[in-house]
This record gives C-alpha cells, structure tokens and sequence, in this order.
C-alpha cells in the first residue's frame, strides 16, 4: 500500500533537520521535553515523529556530527499549547534557557539552546 502525502504543501518547508554532537543525549532531550519519538537510520541518524496523528511520518531528522552548526543560521520555532509547562519540560530535560519568555506580536515565546548547543525557540498564543 502506498501512503499518500497529501498534506504536503510544495514551496513549503517540509522537514527540519538538527545537527547534534551526541545522538543518544539529543534523542533523550527531545523525548523529555517534547514527547518525541525517533526512527534511527544506522548510528548517526534518527527521524523524528513529533506525534502520534504523524502516523509514522517524520518531520525532521538528527544527523549526528563532531560538531553543532555555528549559531546565526535558521532559527527553528516549534509551537506550545501551554509555554509554561513546556519551559518546565525544557529546563527538566537539560535545556539551557538563553531567554525567558517575552511577549512578542502574537503571543509569547522563549529560547533555549539543546545539549548540543543548537538554540531553538517555542511560542504560544498566550
């Protein structure tokens, strides 16, 4: 049986790919904090399922490397229901909070950097 994509939007970003120091540690974090699942691919890989309604589909992948890509590139921002409680899970995890959350034009947000140095942030509507 072939599985459809049907909710793939072209000229869209579709997957989202973090260079990690250390795999098994990334994979550990993200479970912790976020609720994700993972697919490895061989030692230096692994998928990621953010949710169970992905039904298996990945939405980006760890690519294990000696080292984390330089700050200043993309800024992945990944979305919360409840921003508290996900700073909580961040924190919990092992995640460095470089700022606390600040109000911005839509709703509010923080940023964090992963154990591999990787600075990402998570807004919410409220």
């Amino acid at each position: 049986m072939t599985k459809t994509h049907a909710h793939r939007i072209p000229n869209s970003i579709d997957y989202l790919e973090l260079t990690v120091t250390d795999l098994p540690e990334a994979k550990a974090f993200y479970a912790a904090a976020f609720g994700w699942e993972f697919t490895d691919y061989g030692e230096a890989y692994a998928g990621i399922r953010t949710s169970a309604e992905a039904e298996g589909e990945e939405a980006g992948g760890l690519l294990l490397a000696d080292e984390a890509r330089p700050a200043g590139g993309p800024f992945p921002l990944l979305y919360s229901d409840e921003l508290e409680a996900t700073l909580t899970a961040v924190t919990a995890a092992g995640g460095e909070i470089v700022e606390p959350p600040y109000p911005f034009p839509g709703g509010r947000r923080f940023h964090f950097r992963d154990p591999s140095g990787n600075e990402l942030g998570v807004w919410s509507t409220v």
